[in-house]
């Protein structure tokens, strides 16, 4: 039976495991995107994002609890000002975890973990213009003439072989 078998060891003890994640929550929340494997990655998710959701209540209270995790106080200051200040209207899904394939040493799954609000690449909204269009456009009357050339150029190819043949069998008989 697995019971209370619900996050993944990582092949460390307790304490190893619970400074590695410290650390790259750290590392994280300053740097706003780190490079890791897919299983340190989900295993960080499950870490940081109950720390941002106290962050966005700055209490005293929250301020202890965060750095009980964490003990750094840069990071605490960063995350409780900015990370805070931007991720404020958010529900939860502060991070994202984008695969990248397979480091080359090892073939582990290596993937970028960021936080959601801070990657201008993705921030951009790329709306298309949406026009209106009738269901007669002017689409049909500009393959029509396109058509028509097609089908006068198809007669010429069919002829050309039949023009080839007779040569062909012509040589044949010399």
């Amino acid at each position: 039976m697995r019971h209370n078998k619900k996050f993944n060891h990582l092949g460390r003890t307790a304490s190893h495991r619970s400074a590695m994640l410290a650390n790259m929550a750290i590392s994280l929340i300053m740097h706003k995107r780190i490079t890791t494997t897919v299983a340190k990655a989900k295993a960080l998710k499950k870490y940081v994002e109950p720390l941002v959701t106290k962050a966005k209540d700055d209490s005293t209270n929250s301020r202890r609890v965060v750095f009980s995790y964490l003990q750094n106080k840069e990071a605490i200051k960063e995350l409780f000002s900015v990370v805070a200040e931007k991720v404020g209207d958010r529900p939860g899904g502060y991070t994202r975890i984008i695969k990248l394939g397979t480091r080359q040493g090892d073939a582990a799954q290596v993937c970028f973990i960021e936080l959601v609000d801070f990657d201008p690449e993705m921030a951009k909204e790329t709306k298309k213009k949406s026009t209106r269009r009738s269901r007669k456009s002017s689409a049909p009357k500009a393959e029509a003439p396109a058509a028509e050339e097609a089908k006068a150029e198809a007669p010429a190819a069919e002829a050309a072989p039949a023009e080839e043949a007779p040569a062909a069998e012509e040589a044949k008989a010399e």
